[in-house]
């Protein structure tokens, strides 16, 4: 078999995607300290998540669970994997050009569908303008996904991982450049989307093609590999369709509260930084490797990586959510509160973070259970119980509101992912032992919580400490700094030492 290291992945994947998250962070706060909370930053929340919940929907959602584990088992056996993908190429553009089509058109259906609450106010007809500009983006982000998925398969994970990057880069110097020059800083920020999702098509392709997958566009062809495809990806498209709907339902409830949709998504973009940088590196990984394990007869293999993504995913995972529990405000209150944000915007958004946060290790775990379906060419299952996740989700958001407010779709979202993992743990166990952690995990993983707890009580301590200078113009971001290097040390010093993470073992990025 031709072998991925799975450490060295997971760790490529992730340094990349930090990177991302890092500079996502340094957009969010432009665009909070430059266009505030509520008013224009809601409408472009909006408008960009329209792209985003498609491209998931049929890019990230269904064409992983279809294409990368067929495409992973073709390479592994020479069985025309180039001309598999330039198919699903073309397939894909099809589609996504005729989705594009009719958005474009029908626009202010889509708003009001997702974001009813704008409707009478300027939000509304602003959100319809931006979301026509920014919308084009999943022609580019659905066809770097499947790029993407080829370099993944592939076991080139660098490129493929940084690509995200681009768009950060690029909305990050608009926006600075839209201040330098006084100009309408949200209005670059919105014509920079498209253009950075060509860069990233661009990089992603000519990457593919230098790895020996050379895809040409041509016309749609149905061909049985694309019957066998589309099959598998109905099934997965409707289970992240019913994710999306769990954000669209999220949206909906706090459209009703002026801010609150800005609020969620600052919160989000908090906890999306563990999440980015572990699970979703960890499940980029994963699938393919378990796909060509699978492929080969190579049982023990394939546990043996679900058992090692697993422990290294709740290895970083544990420690962060006890984080984002314990200090969630001078979290919020140092990378956020500045310009526009005010101690209110600030108090809400560490509310809705320590909400989020208990819901990681949900979250993560998704990731690394997902895997075990897909592999098989299994989405049925994760669908059904995505069906189940969506009506606790959609229950609990309209249901708490009256009494919690616009907190209710944080808590709603953390209970169904909760749901999801349990439904998934529960579904795996007819596959086998490779399905069964291994003595390995079962051993680390009290070890793991015990330096997490630890670490959240010396931080918590620490960080009454330094609250004054965590206030402080100047000095805060070396405050924070400290604050949280103090804690990975404390958190990596322990857990080596009572045998929780082996630290030489990281560094070495070795086989798993």
């Amino acid at each position: 078999m031709k072998p991925i290291r799975l450490i060295r992945g997971f760790l490529t994947v992730g340094f990349w995607t930090l990177m991302s998250r890092v500079l996502g962070f340094a957009r969010e706060i432009l665009i909070l300290g430059l266009i505030g909370p509520a008013g224009g930053m809601d409408a472009f929340v909006a408008a960009f998540r329209l792209p985003n919940m498609f491209r998931r929907f049929f890019a990230e959602g269904a064409f992983n669970a279809a294409f990368v584990p067929m495409f992973s088992k073709k390479y592994e056996a020479d069985e025309g994997a180039t001309k598999f993908a330039t198919d699903a190429f073309n397939g894909l553009a099809f589609a996504v050009l005729s989705l594009t089509a009719l958005a474009m058109i029908s626009m202010p259906a889509l708003v009001w569908a997702t974001a009813e609450g704008f409707y009478g106010d300027p939000r509304f007809d602003v959100t319809v303008g931006y979301g026509r500009i920014v919308f084009p983006y999943i022609v580019f982000m659905s066809l770097a996904a499947l790029f993407s998925g080829v370099l993944n398969a592939t076991g080139r994970f660098a490129v493929a991982a940084a690509a995200p990057v681009l768009l950060n880069i690029f909305a990050v110097t608009a926006m600075a450049l839209a201040y330098a020059m006084g100009q309408e800083v949200i209005t670059w920020l919105i014509w920079t989307i498209p253009i950075a999702g060509v860069a990233q098509l661009a990089l992603v392709w000519s990457a593919a093609s230098r790895a020996g997958i050379r895809i040409r566009p041509g016309l749609p062809r149905w061909t049985p590999d694309m019957s066998q495809m589309v099959k598998v990806a109905v099934p997965a498209a409707l289970a992240s369709g019913v994710m999306q709907i769990n954000l669209v339902v999220g949206q909906l409830v706090a459209s009703r509260t002026e801010g609150a949709v800005s609020w969620l998504f600052a919160a989000d973009r908090l906890y999306q930084l563990p999440l980015g940088v572990i699970g979703i590196a960890v499940g980029i990984v994963l699938l393919p490797d378990l796909s060509r394990r699978l492929k080969s007869g190579d049982d023990t293999g394939a546990r043996n990586a679900y058992s090692r993504a697993s422990e290294f995913a709740l290895a970083l995972t544990l420690p962060s959510t006890i984080a984002l529990l314990v200090i969630p405000l001078p979290l919020v209150s140092v990378m956020y509160e500045r310009g526009a944000m005010t101690p209110a915007d600030t108090q809400a958004i560490a509310w809705a973070t320590a909400i989020y946060g208990l819901g990681l290790p949900a979250f993560v775990l998704q990731k690394t259970l997902q895997p075990l379906f897909f592999a098989r060419e299994d989405t049925k299952s994760p669908f059904r119980y995505a069906v189940w996740a969506m009506v606790i989700n959609a229950a609990l958001a309209f249901g708490l509101h009256p009494y919690i407010g616009w907190m209710a779709p944080a808590v709603a979202t953390t209970a169904a992912a909760w749901i999801m993992v349990l439904q998934l743990a529960l579904g795996a166990r007819r596959f086998g032992e490779v399905t069964r952690f291994d003595a390995r995990f079962k051993s680390k993983l009290w070890r793991i919580a015990l330096a997490s707890l630890i670490m959240g009580v010396a931080i918590f301590a620490l960080a009454e400490a330094l609250s004054s200078a965590l206030i402080a113009d100047g000095i805060r971001y070396l405050a924070l700094a400290g604050l949280v290097f103090a804690g990975m040390a404390i958190y990596f010093g322990t857990a080596h030492v009572i045998g929780g993470i082996n630290l030489k073992e990281l560094r070495r990025g070795g086989r798993a």
